[in-house]
């Protein structure tokens, strides 16, 4: 997330970003892996949209994340809609298509595919 991080500061005026916090990927209700255990995020699945969003606030702020964050609905529609799960990252153009979607992250996340892209897309907006 830091490469994500820097990128949304240096395209601020080319592109807004979004973190979309979908369901949660190890809850300690389900399965645990040792990793959350160190980190402590340890967390159970949210059964209403006020626990989801209070995950969602606690992520970010872990993530050190300065971009708003929207939060999928407990039938995880957004999730099911762009296979969010593992994460994933997204450029959408203002069409509405989709210019990028990474590999399932977070080992699937290329930064400088991402950059690649953005610089395009900047390049689009700035030669109209």
């Amino acid at each position: 997330m830091p490469a994500v991080q820097t990128l949304s500061e240096q395209f601020a005026s080319t592109a807004e970003f979004f973190m979309v916090y979908i369901r949660e990927a190890h809850p300690s209700d389900a399965w645990q892996i040792s990793a959350n255990e160190r980190d402590e995020v340890v967390h159970a699945s949210p059964t209403t949209d006020a626990e989801r969003c209070g995950l969602a606030q606690t992520c970010t702020g872990q993530l050190e994340i300065d971009f708003p964050a929207l939060v999928d609905g407990l039938d995880n529609a957004t999730d099911e809609a762009y296979t969010g799960w593992p994460e994933r990252i997204y450029l959408i153009g203002r069409d509405g298509r989709i210019r990028y979607k990474s590999g399932p992250g977070p080992f699937g996340f290329e930064p400088d595919e991402l950059k690649a892209e953005l610089e395009r897309l900047s390049m689009e907006t700035t030669c109209k």
